[in-house]
């Protein structure tokens, strides 16, 4: 069972995270079910590449963001460099926002008071805990949020309607506004740091050939599961809040439905996924600036090397959780932070998964292990789709004022 928690750990940190459980309540608050197919066209497209990933790294006990710079070269790999780090940055300022207002529902205390500790408290598990047990505490307490789809049956929902509304959405929104939302979900789904996490993880833990049927449960495990539980999410947002018109833009918000399926228990268990999710994912993307800024420039890496031995690594992720929490401490809206940032994330999307597919076609690095004809077909056609969607993700921004 605890062979899985890495892949529950990076798909909780992907789909389950701040501003993805705030964009999928509120895609399901105004349009209902009528985007659940971004979200099955994410988790194929995270579980595909993944697999790459987590083969590279079984394969050639290197991670996938070490061979990038090597396959690729200097100049194009600082490209890729600039854009994961930057969207990482920002995810982080949000996951420890995120944590931060889940610490405020279940104390009442404002968040920006626990900024501080969270930021404080995710540096020392990253520095001592142990890389194994923090994936099954984070990971497996986020397990919680199966609430959601506790409360969604408990709420007695039209199914029919649900079922409707797949094919159907509102008519009072544009066309723009949902194609905006569609990126957004795609760019949460596929969010370039994954991978970055997920195959250092798999070096962290010295896989190899023998472990490539523990790497692909990781994948196949983790990652369909965060993908039910954000349709499980959409859908509890659209039988409470798409009835009556109302807006979703809160953690408070994003609850309400549990609380009022499965009352103070439900409430509680709630939370406590919240937090323990968005904890993970703090953990996740301070963890991966350091994985991406160490190997790109070939210094010693790693959560289980002594800081002594890996001064600069454990000093960026240091720095990264410091600039994180200091611009939350701005005020900034942490769950705008994060819906900006998979917008970026969607224009990061082709830099990081065509090095992903060229080098699970390398010999030189795979040996027999390249993809098969069925894996190439699939990785070309994400390719072109997620071109299209760099083009189009900013001026679908802009045009619709970030959704509004």
């Amino acid at each position: 069972m605890f062979a899985v928690t890495l892949g529950i750990l990076t798909a909780f940190g992907g789909f389950v995270d701040i501003g993805d459980l705030v964009a999928n309540a509120l895609v399901g608050a105004r349009f209902g079910m009528s985007l659940a197919w971004v979200v099955v066209v994410g988790v194929v497209g995270i579980c595909l590449f993944a697999e790459m990933s987590g083969r590279i790294a079984a394969v050639s006990q290197r991670p996938v963001f070490d061979l990038v710079r090597e396959r690729l070269g200097p100049r194009a790999g600082v490209v890729n460099l600039g854009a994961s780090f930057f969207v990482s940055l920002l995810t982080l300022a949000a996951e420890i926002g995120g944590a931060s207002l889940a610490l405020e529902l279940a104390t009442g205390v404002n968040y920006l008071l626990w900024v501080p500790a969270v930021a404080l408290v995710a540096w020392l598990v990253m520095w001592r805990v142990k890389f194994e047990t923090m994936e099954r505490v984070f990971g497996l307490l986020g397990l919680v949020l199966v609430v959601f789809a506790v409360a969604l049956w408990k709420l007695g929902p039209d199914w029919g309607e649900l079922a409707g509304q797949l094919a159907s959405p509102p008519q009072a929104e544009g066309a723009p506004t949902y194609w905006y939302y569609a990126v957004a979900l795609l760019g949460g789904a596929m969010t370039p740091y994954e991978v970055f996490f997920f195959s250092s993880g798999g070096v962290e833990e010295k896989w190899t050939r023998e472990d490539l049927s523990v790497a692909r449960a990781n994948v196949f495990v983790g990652f369909p599961l965060g993908g039910v539980l954000s349709l499980a999410i959409a859908a509890c947002a659209a039988t409470v809040f798409l009835p009556v018109q109302a807006q979703v833009d809160s953690l408070a918000q994003i609850v309400l439905p549990v609380g009022l399926g499965l009352g103070q228990a439900g409430l509680a268990l709630v939370i406590l996924g919240v937090f323990a999710a968005t904890f993970g994912a703090t953990l996740e993307t301070a963890l991966s600036c350091g994985y991406t800024l160490g190997q790109y420039f070939g210094w010693q890496w790693g959560k289980l090397v002594r800081p002594v031995d890996a001064a600069r690594f454990h000093t960026v992720v240091l720095v990264t959780v410091v600039l994180a929490a200091a611009l939350i401490l701005t005020t900034i809206d942490p769950i705008m932070v994060t819906e900006y940032s998979l917008v970026f994330s969607a224009v990061a999307l082709p830099l990081t998964y065509l090095p992903v597919l060229m080098i699970a076609n390398d010999p030189d690095y795979m040996g027999e292990r390249v993809n098969s004809r069925c894996t190439n077909a699939l990785g070309t056609f994400y390719m072109l789709l997620l071109g299209v969607v760099a083009v189009v993700a900013i001026p679908l921004m802009i045009a619709t004022k970030a959704g509004q």
